[in-house]
């Protein structure tokens, strides 16, 4: 059994933010794949559950919002009694470069609030997909404004065309057990 977790806020106002960038990523993952999310209220997410390759994957997206993430991660690897190496995360990254997806086990928190609480809850030894969103506007707004900004029509087509596709591939690669980390930038 292997859970993926995507890290973001719950609710509308947050859609097509980079924070939000974790919920993408597994809606365009699920979606392709034809799988339904539903409301888990003892897990603190809305979660999916599906058989892939023959194994059993849980999908989870937090509804503790982005801060707090480390509880829903908690809940599903006491419930389903599962390693931290059956863990994979999805999350938006401020300090790597946008069109940079970099995976990662363990390593620091970079300022992420989200790995923190990760970290605070389950430790750090688990598989993480960090997913660059820095750009120059960064630092004329501040980072709490800019990881609740919306990618601009530009990244957003390329996070359709070229980052959800390698995304897609590291799941496949962490479901069949093949993850390393490394590092990909646009071409």
């Amino acid at each position: 059994m292997k859970l993926i977790v995507g890290l973001g806020n719950p609710g509308s106002r947050y859609n097509n933010t980079r924070h939000n960038v974790g919920f993408a990523m597994l809606d365009r993952y699920t979606a392709a794949q034809e799988i339904t999310w539903r409301e888990q209220a003892k897990f603190h997410a809305v979660a999916a559950r599906t058989a892939i390759a023959g194994e059993t994957i849980i999908f989870a997206k937090p509804t503790t919002y982005y801060n707090d993430c480390g509880i829903t991660a908690r809940a599903l690897i006491d419930f389903y009694k599962l390693s931290r190496d059956d863990l994979l995360v999805i999350h938006d990254d401020i300090v790597l470069d946008f069109g940079k997806v970099r995976i990662r086990r363990g390593g620091q928190d970079a300022g992420n609030n989200g790995l923190k609480s990760l970290y605070r809850h389950i430790g750090q030894t688990f598989w993480h997909v960090r997913i660059g969103a820095d750009n120059l506007r960064r630092r004329q707004i501040g980072d709490v404004d800019f990881v609740l900004s919306e990618f601009n029509r530009d990244e957003a087509q390329i996070l359709a065309e070229w980052t959800a596709p390698t995304v897609a591939r590291i799941i496949d690669q962490f479901i069949a057990g093949a993850i390393s980390a490394t590092s990909y930038r646009l071409p």
